[in-house]
């Protein structure tokens, strides 16, 4: 277990009355809010406005920025920051799922910056202050209500990039499973692989002695696979739901990271899917992370057999590390597959993608690798669209 520190200031109100505490949070940070929001999902189910009344009823101003879409665009946290600088925003509040709170995220930490916001994403500055942050979750998926992770698209090139800071973390979230059943489908599994592959990156590390994490990793993930049925074949089922929120919050807190080395090379491998074809984060996901532990099971088939043994119910005995690495990667693209869920670059209309031009723009200097379990090169990065296809 390597040295660490732990700290997540996030304050987190779960639970069927979670809403009953908006007015007080906000107005810890002034009255006048920036509502950051997705499609039209929040208002059809009438929680826009819930808000937007209780808002009103604490004598709050707000001004809108609607319609965020999936992979967020730069250009809409840009407008974001314009609207905070002309109206002197106390408070960004994000209502909906990954994409609403990433852009509040980079909206937040945008207002107080003299440079470019995009500074952030692409290592060039570092933030030192923010705009104060709250979230409405309705989706459960990228853990943003709770980590220190912003991942938005610039259009100029369709660049995804992501960046990590503690001014990312929300002073408070809500969470209230409720506001999930009305999800499609698909949506609902994009959220569980998303969930699943936060503590799958974690749980591949060549770091020793981090037994009580490896404990925690697998039960999350373990939580995934059993109630992620439940919730697909009955939606409203608040339990089950529950217990999904839970684990996407946990999944991404950096709590499961302690003391070790995650690995993040499937994550940039899908980044650059979902922001060249725009499929879902979660579903693009669900092709490349069983593709990239087929490759990695040829160099460290070690951790990979444990996943299947601890994780997936292989048995034991199933035979050497990399026939049992196999097998769980195998049960693991059948679940995948019982969500309706792609496994394959095939499923989606990928397979004669320009695999070369992808690993590219990833990587665009020619020597830089990602990745920590495995160092992956351009050359890695086309081998697993390959596996993938």
């Amino acid at each position: 277990m390597i040295d660490f520190v732990f700290q997540n200031p996030a304050k987190i109100i779960f639970g069927r009355d979670a809403l009953h505490h908006l007015g007080a949070e906000v107005l810890r940070y002034g009255k006048r809010v920036l509502l950051v929001y997705g499609g039209g999902s929040v208002k059809r189910s009438g929680l826009f406005d819930q808000v937007m009344a209780i808002l009103a009823g604490g004598g709050v101003a707000v001004w809108e920025l609607g319609g965020i879409v999936p992979n967020p665009r730069l250009s809409r946290v840009y407008e974001g920051i314009d609207i905070c600088r002309k109206a002197k925003i106390d408070l960004v509040l994000a209502l909906g799922g990954g994409s609403a709170i990433d852009t509040a995220k980079g909206i937040a930490n945008g207002v107080p910056y003299d440079g470019d916001v995009w500074d952030f994403y692409s290592a060039k500055a570092t933030p030192k202050a923010v705009l104060p942050l709250g979230t409405i979750l309705t989706i459960p998926a990228a853990g943003s209500e709770m980590s220190y992770s912003s991942v938005i698209t610039n259009e100029d090139g369709m660049l995804k990039r992501g960046y990590n800071s503690v001014t990312n973390v929300p002073a408070f979230s809500l969470l209230n499973p409720e506001w999930t059943f009305t999800l499609p489908p698909y949506q609902t599994a994009c959220g569980c692989v998303d969930i699943m592959a936060h503590m799958m990156e974690r749980y591949f590390t060549l770091v020793e002695h981090v037994e009580l994490t490896d404990r925690l990793i697998a039960a999350g993930i373990r939580t995934v696979l059993n109630n992620a049925p439940k919730v697909m074949a009955k939606p409203d089922d608040y339990d089950a739901r529950a217990e999904l929120m839970w684990t996407g919050a946990l999944a991404h807190n950096t709590l499961l990271h302690t003391g070790r080395i995650g690995d993040w090379g499937s994550h940039k491998v899908e980044h650059e899917l979902s922001a060249s074809f725009d499929i879902a984060h979660g579903a693009g996901l669900a092709i490349v992370f069983p593709a990239w532990m087929k490759y990695a099971v040829m160099q460290h088939p070690k951790k990979i057999a444990q996943f299947a043994v601890d994780v997936m119910d292989v048995p034991t005995d199933f035979g050497n590390d990399t026939d049992t690495a196999l097998e769980g990667i195998r049960r693991l693209e059948v679940f995948y597959r019982s969500l309706g869920m792609p496994t394959r670059l095939a499923d989606v209309g990928l397979e004669n993608a320009d695999y070369a031009a992808l690993a590219n723009r990833a990587l665009p200097n020619e020597e830089a690798t990602v990745g920590e379990y495995i160092k992956l090169t351009r050359k890695d990065f086309v081998a697993i669209y390959e596996l993938a296809k």
